[in-house]
């Protein structure tokens, strides 16, 4: 089995996108199960590869049916495919994502997509008492060419308890500390495409060190866990 995603699962998504029913998918869905063999073993193959820089405990790829019980788009399929590559955990915070869609939508993504509350006041805090080893991180040239700006969700103005004039509250603002790289369909489907993610998630990783570094200790540096 080859160790590409294969063009067909891009052209299966376009298909789905203009038949997203649930006779249609069941009609189809051999030939969906033959495209997700495939696209696991691309996956399992990119953990096996961040294993030789990281602790991955697990990769999970995402089922293809959609929740649609609280949902207003009632379409029972996403049309896309989605992964995870879990870090060892207590120690090691963050995650990897991986997102394969048609139509040059595919992307990875780094970070922390919902951190628990407790979590966000720890990282706001540190910001809040020193922002410059984070700032020297992000903007390292081998980081800020790789992944860009930080991006997410944040609050229009100061959490409640800090100063709204803080030098360091375009980051102490944020909910979501998220990092993102599209890729094209060329890209995703090219014999590169499994190293070219590898080394995106590589050069993560002093990121993910000073944030895994700050959650695991309290303000004191002090081991919390």
């Amino acid at each position: 089995m080859s160790n590409t995603i294969p063009k067909t699962a891009l052209l299966f998504f376009k298909k789905l996108q203009k038949n997203n029913n649930r006779d249609w998918f069941n009609e189809n869905k051999p030939e969906f199960k033959k495209n997700e063999a495939q696209v696991k073993v691309v996956y399992n193959s990119i953990g096996e590869l961040m294993n030789t820089h990281d602790i991955i405990g697990k990769v999970k790829l995402f089922r293809i049916y959609r929740d649609v019980r609280f949902s207003k788009n009632k379409l029972p399929c996403k049309t896309h495919f989605g992964g995870s590559f879990h870090r060892k955990k207590p120690e090691l915070r963050g995650g990897y994502y991986l997102h394969i869609q048609p139509n040059n939508e595919s992307f990875i993504a780094v970070g922390f997509w919902e951190p628990h509350k407790d979590d966000l006041m720890r990282i706001r805090k540190e910001f809040e008492m020193d922002d410059q080893e984070i700032r020297e991180i992000l903007n390292h040239k081998t980081f800020k060419s790789t992944w860009g700006d930080l991006v997410g969700d944040e609050l229009k103005t100061a959490p409640r308890g800090f100063d709204k004039e803080h030098p360091a509250i375009d980051l102490i603002r944020k909910k979501q500390y998220i990092f993102i790289k599209k890729y094209s369909d060329e890209e995703v489907t090219s014999d590169k495409f499994i190293e070219n993610v590898n080394n995106a998630f590589k050069n993560a990783r002093p990121y993910f060190d000073y944030m895994s570094d700050v959650l695991t200790t309290n303000l004191n540096g002090e081991s919390i866990i």
